[in-house]
């Protein structure tokens, strides 16, 4: 399946410039989050890219960075067998053996590019963590889905991608609808999935709607009765909610127009009453959300708007404006901040953009949709999201960033003027546009 899918519906409504190019394909930011210093960002411009030089720096974390320099094919078999040794250890009998393991691989899978030395696994890697998903305890339950997660990112979106999928996602799809699993398990699941299939099965409509029924069926439990009262949740519920429903969110982006529509009637009015939640996170998740879906539906209709639009800006307001005493400061300002946001979109189209950067590169995080793409990638691959963003394909074509760049000090001191980042941005924004069509015809066909 074709990297470009995920391209199309991750940009079908943007009309803003996503991107800054540079000549050559190089691209970069104006303004926003910067992730590294001045003398760190000229030490990516002045290293160079190749899987051996990142299997080194997996030996280097491994080793705690103390050892002796060693030459590149060292380092590289040095790397693969101590990832070896995490893959036995999957199966031993130990748990606690097993639980190092995973987190050996997590923090490999997360910070480094391992494609070549996993396609040749993939099969073995996801028995191992089928086994920890359905025998083991809680916590292993846990790391393993993200584990999941982070194989699925790091094969990418092709014939193996998919693969490991259809082994993993029933196993996800069991213990996060099982009340009985713990809960920091089932919303692993929860991010496991939603990360998997956006990944590995957007052109398979069938995995797209079971995996989507699944987590409605978990975050629906929020939902407020026939009286319009919201439940009292158990504890731990409202995480698990938010794990589901920024998973949902992340495929909704995937479906077609007649699906989204759907949809929309369905699920925005029962969200706005979700607003009134007593868990600050949760009502932070539901108000993004609510942000999100207005905006896919104003990409299929430039004139849609909310039914009962009024209410729900004065319940945005209300949350934007929030000073009740008995709330954390912290949680006080984040709503705050989160919320005006919302609002602004909501009655004004406005959108506070972000720049995210990496080595010399950047991408704007100028929509609703593109903010949930990243922070579901940032959730699964944490502090290594940036590393990601610069070498991995998949990422890269997610994001319209071109092929991984090898640069060297040349690069720093090239410049690009406004007017040329200007035509770059349209003729890609054109391209995306044809492709998105597309793409959304062809989904129709299966949803």
């Amino acid at each position: 399946m074709p990297l470009t899918l995920r391209c199309s519906a991750l940009d079908s409504c943007a009309t803003r410039e996503p991107i800054l190019y540079k000549p050559g394909g190089g691209r970069n930011g104006v303004k926003g989050e910067s992730g590294a210093s001045d003398d760190e960002l000229a030490s990516d411009v002045l290293s160079h890219y190749s899987s051996a030089s990142e299997s080194a720096s997996v030996v280097d974390e491994a080793t705690g960075g103390g050892g002796e320099p060693v030459d590149e094919q060292t380092a590289q078999e040095e790397t693969e067998d101590k990832l070896k040794q995490c893959i036995d250890n999957l199966m031993d009998k130990g748990a606690k053996t097993r639980l190092a393991a995973l987190s050996s691989l997590g923090g490999a899978f997360s910070s480094k590019l391992l494609y070549d030395f996993l396609i040749e696994r993939r099969l073995t890697v996801s028995d191992c963590l089928e086994r920890s998903l359905r025998k083991g305890g809680g916590e292993e339950q846990a790391a393993a889905a993200t584990v999941c997660a982070q194989l699925c990112v790091q094969l990418g979106g092709g014939d193996e991608g998919e693969e490991g999928f259809k082994i993993l996602r029933p196993v996800l799809s069991a213990i996060m609808i099982d009340g009985c699993a713990s809960v920091a398990a089932r919303q692993s699941c929860a991010r496991a999935l939603g990360m998997c299939c956006y990944v590995s099965a957007a052109e398979d409509g069938e995995d797209l709607v079971k995996s989507m029924s699944h987590l409605e069926s978990v975050f629906t439990m929020s939902y407020p009765n026939r009286e319009g009262t919201l439940p009292t949740p158990n504890a731990g519920a409202p995480g698990l909610h938010s794990a589901a429903l920024h998973a949902w969110a992340l495929l909704v982006t995937l479906c077609p127009a007649s699906r989204l529509t759907v949809l929309l009637d369905l699920h925005l009015p029962k969200l706005q009453a979700c607003l009134e939640s007593s868990d600050v996170n949760y009502r932070i998740a539901v108000g993004m959300t609510i942000a999100l879906l207005v905006e896919l539906g104003r990409d299929i209709d430039r004139e849609f708007e909310f039914e009962d639009s009024d209410t729900l800006c004065e319940c945005l307001k209300g949350l934007a404006t929030d000073g009740n005493k008995h709330r954390a400061k912290n949680d006080r300002r984040k709503q705050r901040t989160i919320f005006r946001e919302v609002l602004h979109y909501i009655e004004n189209e406005d959108f506070s953009e972000e720049n995210i950067r990496f080595g010399v590169e950047g991408i704007y995080i100028d929509s609703w949709m593109r903010r949930r793409v990243y922070d579901a990638f940032k959730e699964v691959l944490e502090s290594g999201v940036r590393h990601h963003l610069q070498f991995n394909p998949l990422l890269r074509d997610i994001f319209g960033l071109g092929p991984p760049q090898i640069l060297d000090s040349s690069v720093k001191s090239s410049k690009i003027s406004r007017f040329e980042k200007h035509l770059f941005n349209s003729a890609a924004f054109k391209a995306r546009t044809k492709l998105r069509n597309k793409v959304r015809d062809k989904r129709a066909d299966v949803m």
